[in-house]
């Protein structure tokens, strides 16, 4: 339960930053504005094509009398645009962090250096970060598209479907997500993606408090574009505490080798207002 609610804390967390760096807010925005339009059509042709889907993939239904035919026909149609929702929300995320690979990298850098200590990242030209950051997102989406198929196919159990279903939906739906957005951290400590997911089962409440709240505010629309930057901002705290990189600096005589402070307009940091913002222990 502690964790649950330190995953929700370090996703407040994240959205506090950005709101006290709005440079850095807007400058995470573009992305996510981009992957938007992009979305927006995809749902929009969805959503004009379910009926004709509905009617191909139940062709036994074609003999049946009413009301039965538009009840299963209606339900088929509503679990699809749910079903696409959900993995809109799943593939956003993975997109937009692919599109604005080097607009996160740097906003997480100044996140972690405004925390404490930036752990040197490897040392890779921009196309192997962006192909690297493709084949997990593949490896990650093919995983959550598993478990969605399976909600799908629970989803038509009388009862389970429209009531629990949804609610386990929603659960492994923001531990993906978690799993997206603390890819950027976690890339910058070289921990590959299986290692990734086995951290993050390892503390299966701290995933999901932070992810499942996001999932759902996600379904907003645009919040998924507001609430980007801070989400990259909050899962790259949760890392510190999940994946600590190496022990940071000592600070020299004058107080030196530690920020404490967020990027200031020219993207220095000043201030000391990401030291409230610390680690939850690993305990909690």
């Amino acid at each position: 339960m502690r964790d649950l609610v330190a995953g929700m804390r370090y996703l407040g967390q994240g959205q506090y930053w950005v709101a006290r760096h709005r440079r850095w807010w807007g400058f995470g925005l573009l992305p996510a504005l981009i992957t938007l339009v992009l979305y927006a059509a995809a749902f929009t042709v969805l959503a004009f094509r379910a009926d004709s889907v509905a009617a191909w993939a139940t062709p036994f239904a074609d003999g049946w009398g009413a009301p039965w035919q538009a009840l299963l026909r209606g339900l088929f149609v509503a679990l699809l645009c749910a079903g696409g929702l959900l993995l809109a929300v799943l593939t956003f995320t993975a997109v937009t962090l692919l599109i604005g690979e080097p607009f996160y990298e740097s906003l997480s850098e100044r996140v972690e250096e405004s925390a404490g200590h930036c752990p040197p990242g490897p040392d890779l030209p921009l196309w192997r970060e962006l192909w690297a950051a493709l084949r997990d997102g593949v490896h990650v989406l093919l995983r959550a598209a598993g478990f969605g198929l399976l909600m799908f196919a629970l989803g038509f159990v009388p009862f389970l479907g429209q009531t629990v279903v949804p609610v386990i939906g929603c659960c492994v739906s923001g531990f993906f997500l978690a799993v997206e957005l603390t890819s950027v951290a976690m890339q910058r400590r070289d921990i590959p993606v299986r290692a990734r997911l086995r951290l993050l089962r390892g503390r299966p409440a701290l995933a999901v408090g932070f992810g499942t709240p996001l999932v759902l505010l996600f379904l907003v629309p645009f919040a998924a574009v507001v609430l980007m930057p801070g989400a990259v901002a909050g899962a790259t705290l949760l890392v510190r505490d999940l994946a600590p990189g190496e022990e940071e600096p000592a600070p020299d005589r004058e107080g030196r080798g530690r920020d404490h402070g967020g990027p200031g307009p020219d993207g220095s940091g000043t201030g000391q207002d990401v030291a409230a913002a610390g680690r939850v222990p690993a305990g909690a």
